[in-house]
């Protein structure tokens, strides 16, 4: 990966155009790919919402692809203060256990992981502004956090307007946009680069990769489609 990436190690929050377009691939490709050049490197997915209970402990898999890349292994009471069973938004998981998620707990969690670690790549939930309680949402979070973000934009049909909005969010909240990596949701989207190329012209940010379906859809298989 060219740009800054490659030359030091990063911090970073990555959103996305929606939920379920890539946002744990990047993450962890991001995490494996400064864990590969020696840095020490640590990942969290602060809030996640659905989870399976598996011999003695409650499992979601983008918890774990993240947790699988990193060089800084910390309790996922670090990395995931807030982690529920049900598959829904996450102020809503959370009122279905009755539990809330609190901002300064996030922040405390946060401050924490980085304290161990010379970088640490932040995974959010769903797009960039999901509600997390009444009063505070994910793009609020990334306010408080105020890393560098990451957009990852689902390629399908829509992504256009879905990637220029929430560029045009991210830099509403005064927060810097690191890059874009386009990633093929729909593998049968119609004018893919086009789409590309339009999103590329009206993002001023550079394109960090172009991830096609892949066969595996883990960390590895992604790395070599980011520049």
């Amino acid at each position: 990966m060219k740009h800054v990436l490659n030359t030091k190690p990063f911090s970073c929050f990555v959103t996305g155009t929606d939920t379920e377009i890539g946002k744990t691939l990047v993450a962890s490709a991001l995490v494996q790919m400064q864990a590969h050049r020696g840095w020490r490197v640590a990942a969290s997915k602060p809030v996640a919402a659905g989870a399976e209970w598996r011999g003695d402990r409650w499992f979601n898999e983008d918890v774990e692809a993240l947790s699988a890349c990193v060089s800084v292994k910390l309790p996922q009471a670090l990395t995931t203060p807030y982690l529920f069973r049900t598959p829904a938004a996450p102020h809503i998981a959370a009122s279905l256990e009755d539990r809330l998620i609190d901002r300064q707990h996030l922040i405390d969690c946060h401050q924490q992981v980085r304290a161990q670690a010379q970088a640490v790549v932040v995974e959010g939930v769903g797009g960039f502004c999901v509600p997390l309680n009444d009063k505070y949402n994910t793009a609020d979070f990334a306010q408080d956090l105020g890393l560098p973000m990451v957009l990852v934009v689902g390629m399908r049909l829509g992504c256009i307007s879905q990637a220029l909005l929430t560029a045009e969010a991210i830099a509403a909240r005064g927060l810097s946009l690191l890059g874009w990596v386009a990633n093929t949701v729909d593998p049968h989207m119609l004018y893919p680069q086009e789409n590309i190329d339009s999103i590329a012209q009206r993002i001023h940010a550079p394109l960090l990769g172009c991830i096609p379906r892949l066969d595996v859809a883990d960390a590895a298989s992604a790395i070599p489609f980011l520049r």
